[in-house]
């Protein structure tokens, strides 16, 4: 069976909603390979029940502006793996040729996705 690459694509002009989710135009985009720390209204810091949430609310704000910081800094390519469960774009995402979520894991910012 022949392997398939999925095509990286720009997005022109992304925002940021958390360490790990963007949106380019009106797609939701969830970065792939990495978990980052929940922001304060997150849902899955007020169900304590949801033990793998990572509810450090300031490294959740310092992983929203650290992915701010860095989609400003060059071409914002992604590409697309799937969906999740949410109905976002699983995808990596590179600026300038870098990973994304390999650069947060490397500073601390966000943990690999299991």
């Amino acid at each position: 069976m022949p392997v398939v690459l999925a095509a990286a694509v720009l997005c022109l002009s992304p925002s940021v909603h958390d360490g790990d989710t963007i949106r380019c135009g009106r797609e939701r985009v969830r970065i792939s390979n990495i978990d980052a720390p929940e922001l304060p209204d997150s849902p899955k810091c007020q169900d304590r029940r949801r033990s793998y949430a990572w509810c450090d609310f300031a490294a959740g704000e310092a992983s929203r502006v650290a992915l701010v910081r860095l989609l400003s800094r060059g071409r914002v390519m992604i590409e697309r793996l799937g969906t999740d469960p949410y109905g976002r774009t699983l995808a990596t995402v590179s600026v300038n040729g870098v990973d994304a979520g390999d650069y947060f894991i490397s500073q601390g910012l966000a943990r690999p996705w299991r």
